[in-house]
């Protein structure tokens, strides 16, 4: 039987970076991307290989069981970061920041980012928002903070879009998000999340910007692709955004598991022999007889 750690199996790679992100574009090579809010599940994706892992807050819905991402706190995020920094080495981390962590002022943005560097091991951080957001990104950028964009469907807009809706199917929709991610890319965006927004729309933004996006809901015309893995291994059972490829279907093996366990413990078919510690019978002799001496 081979000793050979499971590790080993998995060839080193050199760190993905903001600079690599560039040059997949450049290149035309698509990036992948998922999110993680473990040590395990970043373990396990930085192994397989993948480009870039987000901590997004859609731990909020995911993880805690929120109805979405607004009750999400910057000490909710930083624990999850950090989680995730452990386990992966390889993979650019970008850490997402919550509701109210940078809407209040710039100064009060930059602070919350630096946390995410400093405190969570993040590589960069992302925020929601167009030309709203241009001080603030510009701020923390000039503080040597990467950011990423997001614009589309922005979750943390939930109210204000009247639920999950998809953004940019009329024109003049489809417009200020060309401009907003423009702008975004100008005020030092090193890439770009667009979320539920027409295909068509998502390659024609891809093809204007220098800088890489990352679609989600937004067809195969962006440079690289993100789903929440919670979603893709059928694990979020509340619902599946239709945009949602599920490669697997683990919260019903999960509910097997726990049936099978449950029943093998009501029959006292667990633990087997096999599942034991076993003592020595002189010394379970002796200790029966140190009882029997003490009554």
């Amino acid at each position: 039987m081979s000793t050979t750690p499971v590790s080993s199996a998995f060839p080193k790679r050199k760190k993905t970076t903001t600079y690599t992100f560039q040059q997949k574009k450049k290149k035309h090579q698509p990036i992948s991307m998922l999110t993680a809010y473990d040590y395990p599940t970043a373990l396990a994706m930085d192994q397989a290989g993948v480009d870039s892992i987000l901590v997004g807050d859609s731990l909020g819905m995911v993880v805690l069981g929120y109805e979405n991402t607004l009750p999400v706190t910057m000490d909710d995020m930083l624990h999850h970061c950090k989680a995730v920094s452990r386990g992966a080495k390889s993979a650019l981390l970008v850490g997402d920041m919550p509701f109210m962590s940078y809407q209040l002022s710039p100064q009060e943005a930059l602070k919350n980012a630096g946390r995410f560097l400093q405190e969570a091991g993040m590589d960069a951080i992302k925020l929601e928002g167009g030309k709203e957001r241009l001080d603030t990104i510009r701020l923390i950028v000039s503080a040597g903070i990467p950011v990423m964009g997001h614009l589309g469907l922005t979750p943390q807009s939930v109210h204000q879009f009247g639920g999950f809706r998809a953004q940019g199917k009329l024109a003049s929709t489809a417009q200020q998000i060309l401009e907003d991610a423009h702008l975004l890319q100008k005020a030092g965006c090193f890439s770009l999340v667009l979320e539920s927004i027409p295909a068509k729309l998502a390659e024609y933004i891809s093809s204007q910007l220098d800088i890489p996006t990352i679609g989600i809901g937004a067809g195969k015309g962006c440079d690289g692709q993100v789903l929440v893995t919670h979603d893709m291994l059928g694990l979020f059972d509340r619902f599946t955004p239709r945009f949602v490829k599920k490669y697997a279907n683990l919260h019903n093996e999960l509910g097997r598991a726990f049936g099978e366990y449950i029943k093998e413990v009501e029959s006292r078919e667990f633990p087997a022999q096999e599942h034991t510690v076993e003592m020595k019978e002189e010394e379970w002799d002796t200790f029966l007889e140190s009882v029997k001496s003490d009554e």
